[in-house]
């Protein structure tokens, strides 16, 4: 099964200059949770974005999609192809495959029918972004709330977050 996991505002930003946009601790630690143990698969920018004191993400196996094909990094295993990487830890592994961005990735996976759950962190802010989270038409999946968290020392924003299942 592939799963989605992202943080958007409200008007869908989800990033600026290659970096979040927002300090939400309790968010931080739910991706950690949710994707321990998993496969995640994120595009190059993405993984150029994680600080390397965190990189590669601890308790996974970190892939990196990139349309350069002479892209590679001791800490990941890389593919020019989403649908490859897929296929590759469908057919090699039985742990969950989660796709973390960014925009480009999420906007493929999605346009393409990639994607049978999602993890959506919906922050209650308007903020300055350069990459967004694309529009999906929301008919097509079951939503339910996971989770509230109101802004505190540790997290800048109110946030909820929604589990969504495709119907």
């Amino acid at each position: 099964m592939t799963k989605l996991i992202v943080a958007k505002a409200q008007n869908n930003e989800i990033g600026k200059d290659n970096d979040l946009i927002w300090k939400l601790s309790r968010d931080m630690k739910f991706f950690t949770d949710t994707t321990k143990g998993t496969v995640v698969i994120m595009g190059r920018k993405n993984w150029d974005s994680i600080p390397l004191k965190y990189r590669p993400l601890s308790h996974r196996v970190n892939v990196v999609v990139s349309r350069d094909s002479s892209f590679q990094h001791a800490d990941c295993e890389s593919f020019t192809k989403i649908e490859d990487a897929i296929a590759h830890f469908k057919n090699q592994s039985d742990k969950d495959i989660f796709i973390i961005g960014g925009g480009q990735i999420y906007r493929y996976c999605l346009e393409n029918d990639l994607i049978d759950e999602m993890y959506i962190t919906e922050v209650k802010a308007t903020l300055d972004a350069d990459t967004f989270f694309p529009e999906f038409n929301e008919a097509n999946w079951s939503k339910s709330l996971l989770f509230s968290h109101s802004a505190d020392e540790k997290n800048e924003y109110d946030f909820d977050v929604y589990h969504y299942c495709k119907k």
